[in-house]
C-alpha cells in the first residue's frame, strides 16, 4: 500500500510540474571539461527508489567521512597546518574511504563568486616550498627547490610561502581527490563563516564580515553558482544544501519548519526551490536534503507551528537536528525536474552526544526503529522512496550504551543499502572525537598519521568492500581508489559476479556489471537496466513493445533512445529533447518511437506515459495511447 501511494505521489507531482521525469543519464550529457586524472565526465549518479546507480545502471554505495574546516574561518579543511594533502588523501583513499562531505560556508561561496575569494589562513594551513626553484647556494653548488620547504607546496604562489586564495585552494582539493580515487561533495554548514555556526538555525538570516546579509536569494544563488562552476566536474558529485536546519517549533518562524507553505522558513520549500535552480545548470549532480529538528504530533487540535510547548501532550516531535523526516510524508521533495537526483540525508547521533529518552531503556535495532529511526527517517530506504546517506554519524568509543549505539547503526546501514558519511576524520570535534588522533610531518618521510585504531575497526566495516579479498570499491570507473582499491569498473568486470561485495550485508551479482568505456563516455549511456543480483528486488521495466512503423520507420513505442528497451532513460531523453532540442536530438526513428499519446509529435505526454509504465499502472504492451489513458490513473 505504501509503495502505490509513493509513485501515485510522484506521478501526480510530473503531471503539474509538465517537466517531472526523473534525470537518470541515458544517450545524454554534458561538455567533457573535467580537470585532473580522469576527464571522462563519465562518474555521475542517479537514483531508482532507494538506490543510487551509475550511468549504466550499476548499483553504487557511498561510504566516506567529513573532513571540516573550509566552514570555518581558516577556510580551508583542518589540519593541513600538520600535514601534507597528498599525503593525507592518499591514506584516506588507501583506508577505503570513497567519498568525503566537506562543510563549508554560504559566506565562503559568495566570496568566490563576487571575485573576492579569502586568502586562506596561516592558521589553518602550513604550506611552503621553499626555496621555490633552484638556488645558486654560493659555493659553486645548487639548492634544489623545495630543500628546507614542501608541505602543501601547491598551495602556496610562485615566491614558495604566500598562501593562495580559497577558491584556488577548493579546486586543487579536488584535484587531488581525484587523484587518489575519491569523490567530493559540499555541506553547507552555515550561512556565516564560522567555526560554531552550526549552531544557527537556519539557512538565512546571518551576516557576513563585510556585513552582507545571506538572504534566502543569496543562499541559493550561490550554490547554483557553484553547481554551474563545477557541472563538468565530477569528483564534486554533489551538493548538501544546508546542515542541519533546526529549531524548537515555539520559536515561531526563527525555527527551520518541514509543511506545505511557502514560508521563507519552511525547510521542505527552500529545498526544493534550490534543488531545481541547482539541476537547471548540473541535471546530473546529487542533491542531498536533510530533514528538521521539530514536528508538529497533532496532539491536540488547533495546534499550529510556533505554539507554546507542553509539558504533557506536547505538540511537537523532537529529533536530533537536521534528523526529523516526518513532514516528508506529506510533503515529499519533487523538483520539476524529478526526484532522480534527490538523496535525504538524516544526522544521527548516539547517548554520548546527548542522552535520548530512546537510549533510557536496553535498546536494541528493533526499540531504535519503533521508538525513534522508522517513523523519523529510516521509511524513507525500506518503503522504497529515495535513497538515504546518513551524513553524520560517529562518537566517542566508551566501551558502552554509544559503542553499542553505533554498531547498531552501522550493521543497519550495511544490511538496508543506506549511504553515510562518518563524523568525522576531524580530532577537534568536541562531542565526538574523530578517525584521525594526531599527526607528525617530516621533510623526509612526509606526513605519518595516527588513527584511532579502534573506531577506524568499527568504521571499516561499513565502507564498501568486497567480501573475500577485502579491495575497497571507489565511485570513480577509471581510477582505482587508493592503493588497496579498486576502480568501480573493476569491481563490476571481475569482482560483482565472483566474490561481490558487503552490499545490503553481502551481495553477489548473476553477472558482471556493465563497465563504462571512456573512450566513448561524456556522461551518456545506451542503458539504464540494473543488473540483477541474488538480494536486489527493484527491477527497470524493458519489455518489448508493439511494433512502431508509423512513418515506414520500424521500431517500438516507447524506445527514444533505439537502445531496443524502453525504460526511464528513455523519458529522460524526451524530455530533453523538449527542453533542448539544439543539444538533445531524437532521429527520426526515435521521434517516431516517443510519439506515444494522441499520435501529435512528441510531447510531455510521452515521456509521462513511460514513466508510469515503469510503475506498472500501463502496460507498455498497449502502447500507443491516448490522453484519456492517461487520464484514467490521475
Amino acid at each position: 500500500m505504501g509503495k502505490i501511494k509513493k509513485l501515485t505521489a510522484l506521478l501526480s507531482g510530473a503531471v503539474m510540474a509538465v517537466s517531472a521525469v526523473p534525470m537518470v543519464s541515458g544517450n545524454i550529457g554534458n561538455p567533457v571539461t573535467a580537470s585532473a586524472v580522469d576527464d571522462c565526465n563519465d562518474d555521475w549518479l542517479h537514483a531508482e527508489g532507494s538506490r543510487l546507480y551509475d550511468m549504466n545502471g550499476n548499483e553504487v554505495w557511498l561510504t566516506g567521512a567529513n573532513w571540516f574546516g573550509l566552514n570555518c574561518i581558516e577556510y580551508s579543511p583542518h589540519y593541513l597546518y600538520a600535514g601534507d594533502i597528498d599525503d593525507m588523501l592518499q591514506e584516506v583513499a588507501d583506508r577505503g574511504i570513497n567519498v568525503i562531505r566537506f562543510p563549508i560556508s554560504t559566506e565562503l561561496i559568495l566570496s568566490w563568486m563576487n571575485g573576492t575569494p579569502y586568502q586562506i589562513s596561516a592558521g589553518g594551513m602550513q604550506a611552503s616550498y621553499n626555496p621555490p626553484v633552484d638556488m645558486d647556494d654560493g659555493n659553486g653548488g645548487i639548492i634544489k627547490a623545495g630543500t628546507y620547504g614542501r608541505i602543501n607546496k601547491d598551495f602556496v604562489e610562485a615566491d614558495g610561502k604566500t598562501l593562495i586564495t580559497s577558491d584556488r585552494g577548493f579546486d586543487i582539493i579536488l584535484d587531488k581527490c581525484k587523484k587518489y580515487g575519491i569523490k567530493a561533495f559540499i555541506d553547507i554548514h552555515s550561512p556565516h563563516a564560522d567555526n560554531s555556526g552550526h549552531n544557527y538555525n537556519l539557512w538565512y538570516g546571518k551576516e557576513t564580515a563585510d556585513g552582507t546579509m545571506v538572504t534566502t536569494e543569496l543562499w541559493q544563488e550561490s550554490l547554483v553558482w557553484i553547481a554551474d562552476r563545477y557541472k563538468n566536474n565530477d569528483t564534486l558529485i554533489g551538493y548538501d544544501l544546508k546542515n542541519e536546519p533546526h529549531g524548537k517549533g515555539q520559536e515561531g518562524d526563527k525555527a527551520a519548519k518541514w509543511d506545505g507553505s511557502t514560508d521563507e522558513n519552511n525547510w521542505a520549500y527552500a529545498a526544493t526551490k534550490c534543488a531545481e535552480a541547482i539541476l537547471d545548470v548540473n541535471p546530473h549532480a546529487l542533491i542531498f536534503i536533510e530533514g528538521v529538528e521539530q514536528s508538529l504530533s497533532g496532539a491536540m487540535p488547533g495546534d499550529y507551528w510556533g505554539i507554546q510547548d507542553r509539558r504533557d501532550n506536547s505538540p511537537y516531535i523532537g529529533a536530533w537536528w537536521g534528523g526529523n523526516f516526518r513532514g516528508a510524508r506529506e510533503n515529499p521533495i519533487v523538483p520539476k525536474q524529478g526526484t532522480s537526483q534527490i538523496v535525504y540525508s538524516p544526522h544521527d547521533y548516539g547517548p554520548s552526544v546527548y542522552a535520548q529518552t530512546w537510549f533510557e531503556k536496553d535498546f536494541t535495532t528493533q526499540t531504535l526503529l519503533d521508538d525513534y529511526w522508522y517513523d523519523t527517517w529510516a521509511y524513507i530506504n525500506a518503503e522504497d522512496i529515495a535513497p538515504e546517506l546518513i551524513g553524520e554519524w560517529g562518537g566517542h568509543m566508551d566501551g558502552g550504551k554509544n559503542q553499542k549505539w553505533l554498531e547498531l547503526l552501522r550493521d543497519y546501514m550495511i544490511e538496508n543499502h543506506i549511504n553515510h558519511t562518518f563524523w568525522c576524520l576531524n580530532t577537534n570535534s568536541g562531542d565526538t572525537g574523530g578517525l584521525w588522533a594526531g599527526f607528525q610531518y617530516s621533510i623526509d618521510t612526509g606526513t605519518t598519521i595516527t588513527w584511532e585504531e579502534e573506531k577506524y575497526e568499527l568504521f571499516e566495516k561499513s565502507l564498501w568492500q568486497t567480501q573475500k579479498t577485502g579491495k575497497y570499491i571507489g565511485l570513480d570507473h577509471q581510477k582505482a581508489l587508493g592503493n588497496n582499491g579498486l576502480s568501480l569498473n573493476e569491481f563490476y568486470t571481475n569482482y560483482a559476479s565472483t566474490e561481490g561485495s558487503n552490499l545490503d550485508g553481502g551481495t553477489v551479482l548473476d553477472k558482471a556489471g556493465k563497465p563504462v568505456d571512456s573512450s566513448t563516455s561524456s556522461g551518456t549511456t545506451t542503458s539504464s537496466s540494473k543488473p540483477s543480483s541474488e538480494t536486489t528486488t527493484t527491477t527497470v521495466t524493458t519489455a518489448t513493445t508493439a511494433s512502431n512503423t508509423n512513418n515506414g520507420a520500424t521500431g517500438l513505442y516507447g524506445d527514444a533512445n533505439e537502445d531496443g528497451a524502453v525504460n526511464i532513460s528513455d523519458a529522460v531523453l524526451i524530455m530533453q529533447s523538449i527542453s533542448n532540442p539544439s543539444e538533445y536530438k531524437l532521429s527520426k526513428i526515435g521521434q517516431n518511437n516517443a510519439d506515444i499519446v494522441d499520435g501529435d509529435g512528441v510531447t510531455n505526454k510521452d515521456a509521462l506515459a513511460i514513466q508510469m509504465a515503469q510503475a506498472k499502472l500501463i502496460d507498455i504492451k498497449d502502447f500507443p495511447i491516448t490522453s484519456e489513458d492517461i487520464g484514467k490513473y490521475m
